[in-house]
């Protein structure tokens, strides 16, 4: 049996509706116990700086936590030393919100008051991701075909029954990260104005075609 082997590329350009900060929390303490208190502490102290702006708990979820012991390692007069510096927490946390600027300069105002000083940063996505993917697929197996059927017109050729349909569920980033908390301008933040950039998706699928 022959056959032809296409792979097809769908394409969207898609104009974020939704704005996430990530945040960070970090420490360094010299004991075990005052380590972990004082992360919680910071935690506690971002929620209730977020309360005001309507963020309950819930909301503000965390998407990483690493605690452990820290230690310097050098040489000194030929001989390895590994020093320790206590124990380090880092907290990742991130907030999801319909996109508005207003809103999220209100937002950084708070969080660079924050007594538990996060570093932050800023990115947009959209709300429905199902959608888009599914959309995207279509698009891929429609230009699949397409260039099958080109191909198989300039070869003297006719499509018969696809074969097989190999999609490589790979992960699809549907975020534009514009900035960062070091990059963001000093002055009013309830001013902050932003207009970020679509978001450009692809994804591939192959398709096998019998041909006669």
């Amino acid at each position: 049996m022959r056959t032809i082997r296409i792979t097809g590329t769908g394409q969207l350009k898609l104009r974020p509706d939704v704005t996430v900060i990530t945040m960070d929390l970090t420490g360094l303490c010299p004991d075990y116990s005052e380590a972990m208190n004082k992360s919680s502490e910071d935690t506690e102290s971002l929620k209730k700086a977020l309360a005001p702006l309507g963020f309950d708990s819930k909301d503000i979820k965390t998407t990483n936590f690493d605690f452990g012991a820290k230690f310097d390692s050098h040489y000194d007069n030929g001989k390895y030393i590994k020093e320790f510096l206590g124990y380090k927490y880092i907290h990742e946390l991130k907030i999801e919100f319909d996109s508005d600027n207003r809103r999220l300069g209100e937002i950084l105002s708070v969080l660079v008051d924050c007594g538990a000083k996060p570093e932050f940063e800023i990115s947009y996505t959209i709300k429905d991701k199902e959608s888009a993917k599914n959309e995207l697929l279509a698009k891929a197996v429609v230009d699949a075909r397409r260039k099958a059927e080109l191909l198989a017109n300039a070869a003297g050729v006719r499509l018969k029954d696809i074969q097989s349909i190999d999609y490589s569920w790979g992960k699809i980033d549907f975020n534009i990260r514009p900035m960062s908390r070091s990059s963001l301008p000093e002055g009013d933040y309830g001013a902050f104005d932003i207009e970020p950039d679509d978001i450009d998706l692809s994804d591939t699928v192959t398709v096998i075609w019998e041909i006669e």
